[in-house]
């Protein structure tokens, strides 16, 4: 009985929101094969330091999110949104076979940034899709749905990351090479199995980034844009996570568990505080989310075992499926219907500055001073957050 309310409201949610989830999680399946396992291969087999890690991965995210305000921009103005997610998607599944053949850190990064190129282009329009389908009433419900089935790829990803590894002994280009095989299967479902809404489609063109149109995105949306910003300052780049784990004597074959603890952590709470959030103050939500970050981060500068390890990297994907669909919820709820693109695009390109910054600078104070200095440098500035969020409320 208590579970009707809750089928009540999924079979409220359209099916293009379920199809864009499993469009996600085919791709996030196989991106996290390579991404589980990509901070060990640059470490151990291209002799990367953890400086350079960080500093790839805050490019590679960085680039993702920016290229999302032009993506956002582009598909308000042409009031069509699925092409260039398909566009996207492309790109991301035809860069997997680099990262196979890499023999350098250079050709790496390449590889890592034409896939977030790629993650850019569709991002915005897939989220702005997403509001355009979902009723407005369920919206929190919708986002924290898609990111569910989207983060379980990213769950399945690791996983079958290890057992290829295990299976393979270690062979990181050959698990590679099967990661292209789900990628070219989400660009299949997306093409095939979407079609956009009709009043996307009819809409009349107009240019989002001139200046009445950028003023219609008012001080509350200017808001939203600056606590993503924060909240990703004081989440540095996942990596540090497959990191830590290998620095406690978690075999390399299976460091990607953590990943999947993470995974599975975050794909089972996306949805529920996404319904949640559509009842519950949205600022009180976001402190909750802070003050699981700042648990994570103590446990993980504390760690010595790898219970801890797992224990941290669950409370993690906690803050993630508390957080993530909340904001993403925010942003549409905050701007208007024909410039949700370009709302996405801004809030993503603020997120990704700050990606960059708080990546590279938790890659130097790993080198400099440890993993745990890294973790409880986190927590210091999620209690600066959190102190911003109670004074914005008071």
């Amino acid at each position: 009985m208590a579970n009707r309310p809750d089928r009540a409201i999924l079979r409220q949610i359209p099916k293009g929101v379920w199809v864009l989830g499993f469009v996600s999680m085919l791709m996030d399946i196989s991106s996290e094969m390579i991404h589980s396992l990509l901070p060990l291969f640059m470490v151990s087999v291209l002799s990367a330091s953890a400086f350079t890690v960080g500093l790839i991965e805050g490019l590679a995210e960085a680039t993702a999110l920016i290229v999302k305000v032009f993506s956002g921009t582009l598909s308000d103005y042409l009031g069509r949104r699925k092409g260039l997610a398909v566009l996207g998607y492309a790109l991301g599944a035809l860069t997997k076979p680099l990262f196979a053949l890499a023999p350098s850190l250079g050709i790496v990064l390449t590889a890592r940034l034409l896939d977030r190129v790629g993650k850019g282009i569709r991002g915005a329009p897939r989220d702005a899709m997403v509001a355009d389908i979902a009723p407005a009433h369920l919206r929190g419900a919708a986002f924290g749905l898609r990111q569910s089935i989207d983060t379980l790829g990213a769950f399945l990803g690791p996983l079958l990351a290890v057992g290829l590894m295990l299976l393979w002994a270690n062979d990181f280009r050959a698990v590679f090479w099967v990661a292209v095989v789900p990628g070219a299967m989400a660009v299949a479902l997306l093409a095939f199995g979407l079609r956009e809404p009709a009043h996307r489609q009819g809409a009349k063109r107009i240019n989002p980034i001139r200046r009445e149109n950028l003023k219609r995105l008012g001080a509350g949306y200017w808001w939203v844009v600056l606590i993503g910003a924060v909240f990703t300052l004081a989440r540095f780049s996942e990596a540090f996570l497959v990191l830590r784990a290998q620095q406690v004597g978690i075999p390399v074959a299976l460091v990607p568990l953590v990943m999947v603890a993470m995974n599975l952590v975050y794909a089972l709470s996306a949805y529920p505080f996404g319904k949640l959030s559509d009842r519950m103050s949205h600022t009180r939500l976001l402190a909750l989310g802070l003050a699981v970050l700042i648990a994570a981060d103590l446990v993980l500068a504390a760690s010595s075992h790898w219970r801890m390890v797992l224990a941290g990297v669950a409370l993690w994907g906690v803050h993630m499926g508390m957080t993530q669909g909340l904001l993403a919820a925010m942003v549409a709820d905050a701007a208007p219907a024909d410039l949700r693109g370009t709302a996405f695009g801004f809030f993503n390109l603020v997120s990704g500055l700050a990606m960059l910054v708080a990546s590279v600078v938790a890659g130097l104070v790993w080198d400099r001073f440890g993993a745990s200095v890294t973790f409880y440098a986190g927590a210091a500035f999620c209690v600066v957050a959190l102190a911003g969020l109670a004074w914005r409320r008071r």
